[in-house]
Formats: C-alpha cells, sequence, structure tokens
C-alpha cells in the first residue's frame, strides 16, 4: 500500500485499474513553478513539495505525487481558472503541436525518485463552436491545458506520440517501474 498525494480524479482511476491497494492524502501548497527553472525542472520541484508535504504527515509511507502541465510554443498551461481563460488556452492549441508534461515522485523516509514524461500532440484546428460546446460541458476547468483527452477533447487530437496515460495525469509504464523498484507489487510482480 502506498499513499496517493493527488486529489485527481483520473490518477485515483488509473492507479486503480492496475488493482493497486492506496490511500488519498492530498497536499496543500502553493503550486507556483518557479519562472528561473527550465519547466521539467520547474514541474518536478511542485510535485515534489507535494510529496514532501504529505510524507510531514505520514511519516514512513510511500508517497507518489504527480503534477501535469501542458506546454505550447514555450507557454506553460495549467488548470484555468474561468471559462474565458479555457477558451484562450483551447484557441492557441488550436492547430499546433504541444506537449503534456507530467512530473511524478516517489517519496519515503527523505528519498525522492522523480521522472517527468513527455507527451507530443498536435489538435486540429478548432472552430469557437467546437471550444465553447466543449467548455459548456464543465471538462476542462480541473485539467491542464482546459482539456481532458479520455473526454469530449479526444476528437481535438489529430496525433499523438508517447504515453496516452501520460495525457491523462500519469505515465503509468514509468510509474510502474518505480513502484516496482520500491517493493510495490504491479501485476504480480515487483522486479523492474
Amino acid at each position: 500500500m502506498f499513499i496517493l498525494a493527488s486529489q485527481s480524479p483520473r490518477r485515483r482511476e488509473l492507479l486503480s485499474m492496475l488493482g493497486l491497494t492506496f490511500e488519498i492524502v492530498t497536499a496543500d501548497i502553493d503550486e507556483t513553478m518557479d519562472p528561473s527553472l527550465p519547466v521539467e525542472e520547474a514541474v518536478a520541484q511542485v510535485c515534489a513539495r507535494k510529496a514532501r508535504a504529505v510524507a510531514e504527515r505520514c511519516p514512513g509511507q510511500l508517497i507518489v505525487a504527480a503534477d501535469t502541465i501542458v506546454v505550447v510554443e514555450g507557454k506553460v498551461l495549467g488548470k484555468p481558472h474561468s471559462e474565458a481563460e479555457a477558451f484562450s488556452m483551447l484557441r492557441s492549441l488550436s492547430g499546433r503541436s504541444h506537449t503534456v508534461m507530467t512530473a511524478f515522485c516517489l517519496y519515503r523516509d527523505g528519498v525522492c525518485e522523480s521522472h517527468v514524461e513527455k507527451t507530443d500532440l498536435r489538435f486540429k484546428p478548432l472552430s469557437d463552436e467546437e471550444i465553447l460546446a466543449y467548455i459548456a460541458t464543465g471538462s476542462p476547468m480541473d485539467k491542464a491545458g482546459a482539456y481532458g483527452i479520455q473526454d469530449g477533447a479526444a476528437v481535438f487530437v489529430e496525433a499523438l506520440q508517447g504515453d496516452y496515460y501520460n495525457v491523462m495525469g500519469l505515465p503509468l509504464c514509468a510509474l510502474v517501474k518505480c513502484l516496482r523498484r520500491c517493493g510495490v507489487p504491479v501485476l504480480g510482480t515487483v522486479k523492474p
């Protein structure tokens, strides 16, 4: 068993899909990324802060934390704070390639193993009508880049290179390798 330091329903669903036993303990931290750092380092730093915050409340436990961002033309897109911001984000992704980065870390007893996974996607050109209809579903409001590949936004994706589950917020292949190294059996084995 381990602690998932995330309130994301998608991460919970993905880990449950693998039959893993975990408890959810959320971290109440400032998730602002350090703009002086390269994007990969900055998202990994936020992830590590989440893990350490939860570890303080759950000493000795294995903590799994994650943070996902979308990067388009060097600009980082987090979760939108309004429908207008969601519209702006989706407009900026329309007809363009972008990268989804998910940092995850496994933290126990002061030792942190972290990883950043990148998946490249290209959206088809989107009409204002499509964007507004998608926003009306409410789905964009709790997702980095204002979209979820597992819902209606799936029809926006023309191409994807990398881990599909990374776009949902948790790169399962890379995570399972790390969990096994930490002694968590996944699909019957703890070997990497």
